[in-house]
């Protein structure tokens, strides 16, 4: 079999990146677009955009959305994320657990992670009680404003957090900037303690609980966690981590991760 010359490799290279960079940016979006207003947002030409978008529409990646030429995020992606979520263990595992989460706190519960340079909340669990707290599954949020945050980047160092961090999420919703040494402090005060609770910086009336998931080698790969209304957020504080740390080391056992916790820094 000939293979393609190199200039021809780097082509379909680019090509893959950038329809990649198509369907992410109109995740992110969550909103059907014009492909000129596509180009126009990722700053790629135009030709090269309507080129991809033609081939992602054929392949059902993309659908038309109206009859004015939007496009949006196609049917087939649902069918491979379905696909996913059937064979890959931890989203189940994780589904699972906060749905228990849900039923023994009564609030609500989450698996959050990284995305790119960016916190998400992957998938969620309203809790029971008559207020209930949300959050947008898949919005990106900058990961010093989370609680998750502090333990989804512990395994990196100190450079490696600041060169992944952009400068400006270090300002929080208030206007304060974090300093970025206060936010390492507290990335390595989590990691030795093995969660992260603190009063929301996005929500200023909820309480923010996280635990870390780890894999084998004892990175933090996801979090389980809890927002609850601040008042009773605190009263719990205690019941909630035994709850959320039973439910991470169960999945972080079946990865292979196995770790012994400070009781004493939990009911502190």
């Amino acid at each position: 079999m000939t293979e393609a010359p190199p200039d021809t490799v780097s082509r379909r290279t680019r090509g893959l990146d950038r329809a990649f960079e198509i369907l992410e940016f109109l995740r992110v979006k969550r909103q059907p677009m014009r492909p000129n207003e596509i180009a126009s947002e990722i700053g790629a030409p135009r030709s090269s955009v309507y080129e991809l978008i033609n081939l992602l529409l054929r392949h059902g990646m993309l659908d038309y959305e109206g009859g004015d030429g939007r496009v949006y995020l196609g049917r087939r992606l649902y069918f491979l994320g379905t696909a996913y979520a059937e064979q890959f263990d931890l989203m189940r595992e994780c589904d699972r657990m906060l749905i228990r989460l849900a039923e023994e706190t009564r609030e609500t519960a989450q698996m959050c992670l990284l995305e790119g340079r960016k916190y998400t909340v992957a998938m969620m669990r309203e809790g029971i009680r008559p207020f209930r707290i949300s959050s947008n599954i898949g919005e990106l949020v900058s990961i010093a404003w989370t609680a998750s945050g502090r333990l989804l980047v512990s395994h990196l160092s100190d450079q490696q957090i600041l060169d992944l961090i952009p400068a400006e999420d270090f300002i929080l919703p208030n206007g304060r900037r974090m300093e970025p040494a206060e936010f390492i402090a507290q990335v390595r005060q989590a990691s030795r303690d093995g969660f992260f609770t603190f009063n929301s910086e996005v929500e200023n009336f909820t309480h923010c609980f996280a635990v870390p998931i780890y894999q084998a080698d004892g990175a933090c790969i996801a979090t389980l966690c809890l927002v609850a209304p601040r008042e009773d957020g605190l009263r719990n504080r205690t019941a909630y981590l035994e709850s959320l740390i039973k439910a991470a080391d169960e999945i972080s056992e079946k990865l292979g991760f196995h770790n012994k916790r400070n009781q004493a820094t939990i009911a502190g």
